[in-house]
């Protein structure tokens, strides 16, 4: 299975690593932020250094609770680390994470970047830009569900309607991520990563974030910043469930975790 990133195709039949190249002063994992360009390409040339394929930037935090910065401050933020990491490393595939479409224009456009991680849940507009620039697009299931609701059975309705309007309007990479922590009570996070392997029937890579997430954190009782173990023990089960992509604060281990599992008998999982 490949996804195309400008002029790189990227193999996810083995599972790739993303980083979270976070340019906020606020996000929830404190080591991970990321304020200047200085600290953004240390962040990145480590990441790449321990294996990651993938460079995530993001310039307003979508933590529970955070209030969103305006367009003009999340552009203020990207524009200067987008420049700095595409002339540090010219041939890594960069996706940014917005879900404002007149930024995600303004990324492709300027920038080249090579895929749009969008994790409101998408729009008429974002399909739109994405098919205009032929842009690879992560598709989340935001929606907050009901406490009664199938989590699977809702993310699975989503997945099939609207990848099914983005590849109509010329999207030919659509990845699918169930949207660890958007909306969901920490049972449903449970349910959708029991039930990962049931999104395969899409032949779309799966993309999965719970990274240090809440889902971890408050059911051990500790803080995000300890919650590392946890996030490799979630790695591993969603590995199993056929996750195509990791995107991660901690790469060596995300990638140790793939290099671990690589090692278990093939199955048909991917």
């Amino acid at each position: 299975m490949n996804i195309r990133l400008s002029d790189h195709i990227v193999d996810v039949s083995v599972p790739k690593v993303m980083a979270i190249i976070n340019i906020t002063p606020d996000s929830f994992v404190p080591s991970c932020r990321c304020v200047t360009e200085v600290q953004a390409l240390a962040t990145a040339a480590k990441a790449l250094q321990e294996g990651a394929a993938i460079l995530d930037v993001g310039a307003c935090s979508t933590r529970p609770g955070s209030e969103p910065v305006d367009a003009e401050q999340e552009w203020k933020r990207l524009a200067p680390a987008l420049r700095a990491l595409r002339d540090a490393f010219p041939k890594t595939p960069i996706s940014v994470d917005t879900f404002r479409p007149a930024i995600a224009q303004r990324v492709l456009e300027t920038y080249q970047v090579d895929m749009i991680n969008d994790v409101s849940g998408g729009s008429e507009e974002m399909y739109d830009i994405v098919a205009k620039y032929r842009a690879p697009y992560i598709l989340t299931f935001a929606r907050t569900l009901a406490p009664e609701e199938d989590a699977v059975l809702a993310a699975l309705d989503f997945f099939v309607h609207e990848s099914d309007l983005l590849h109509r309007k010329g999207v030919a990479d659509v990845i699918l991520d169930p949207g660890f922590g958007f909306g969901k009570s920490i049972e449903q996070n449970y349910q959708l990563l029991h039930g990962l392997s049931r999104f395969q029937v899409l032949r779309e890579p799966i993309l999965v974030g719970i990274s240090r997430k809440s889902m971890i954190y408050k059911v051990l009782n500790i803080s995000p910043e300890e919650a590392l173990n946890g996030t490799t023990v979630l790695h591993t089960l969603a590995l199993q469930g056929g996750a195509s992509i990791l995107r991660v604060h901690d790469v060596k281990e995300a990638q140790q975790t793939i290099q671990l599992m690589k090692q278990l008998p093939i199955t048909h999982n991917h």
